[in-house]
């Protein structure tokens, strides 16, 4: 058995290219707020992430949710939500049963509240530094609480992390998402606490889907700083490097794994 691996977006985020690449030219980019359909052969549709939704520009309109507005302006068209684009795809929403989230920034859970009946898959560790957050406190962790459902706490099935071994070095840990080893969560944390990273088994080989451990699929592959303001907005700057490290060794020993990260084009496909 194996799964089939659709990446999609759900809008975009501006941001100054120098900013995600030091030395990369003063000029506001645009980036797609990725997330991935993952057909999965009992699961049915599963989601990894969820990109943004109209909740999150409701919340840009009234305080906080201003602030991150102005810090990151966000792009999202009538029909660029995660719902929608599943729709066109031939899934609605209550058929999707299970999201694995990879971190609880706004751009990645901004459209769980569209799917009702979904259990949510992350790491404990994501949930608990910012559950208590509120207001600008919040939003300064890229966090914004209204766009959990009100039953959120009560959907999460926490990832069950244990020892990787040597096949999964450096990871070592490891949670396999539905205990038959086709989606297998491995932590990337750093850029925000408990983020994780998955590895898809498809017919066609591995996928790494990296979340937001690199702004870029080259700098998943090969070490390209980002500016040191960025690091000001990581939630351990330290612990984002290692990640960052321990995903350039994994594909460096996985050279035929396909990449995905959040904010670039996957490769071997285009974004639509």
């Amino acid at each position: 058995m194996t799964v089939r691996v659709i990446p999609l977006r759900a809008g975009s985020c501006l941001n100054l290219a120098a900013i995600t690449e030091r030395g990369a030219p003063w000029r506001v980019q645009a980036y797609p707020a990725g997330f991935t359909l993952i057909l999965h052969p009992t699961r049915g549709p599963v989601l990894f992430d969820t990109g943004y939704g109209a909740d999150v520009v409701a919340a840009m309109r009234r305080w906080p949710g201003l602030i991150y507005g102005l810090i990151t302006p966000v792009q999202l068209g009538p029909h660029d939500s995660a719902r929608e684009q599943l729709r066109v795809l031939g899934f609605a929403p209550e058929e999707v049963r299970h999201v694995i989230v990879s971190h609880l920034h706004a751009d990645h859970v901004g459209g769980l509240r569209d799917f009702p009946h979904a259990t949510f898959h992350l790491d404990r560790r994501a949930w608990e530094p910012l559950r208590k957050l509120r207001g600008v406190r919040a939003v300064r962790r890229a966090y914004l609480p209204e766009l959990l459902p009100n039953d959120f706490e009560d959907r999460c099935a926490w990832l069950d992390f244990e020892g990787a071994g040597d096949a999964l070095h450096p990871f070592a840990e490891v949670a396999d998402v539905f205990g038959d080893g086709l989606l297998r969560a491995v932590p990337l944390p750093g850029h925000a606490p408990g983020m994780v990273g998955l590895l898809a088994q498809e017919e066609a080989g591995l996928t790494v889907l990296a979340a937001d451990a690199a702004w870029s699929v080259r700098a998943g592959r090969e070490e390209r700083p980002v500016h040191p303001l960025a690091r000001v907005a990581f939630h351990d700057p330290a612990q984002e490097a290692t990640s960052g490290a321990a995903l350039r060794s994994f594909l460096h020993a996985n050279p035929a794994a396909r990449l995905h990260v959040s904010h670039d084009a996957p490769e071997g496909w285009t974004v639509p």
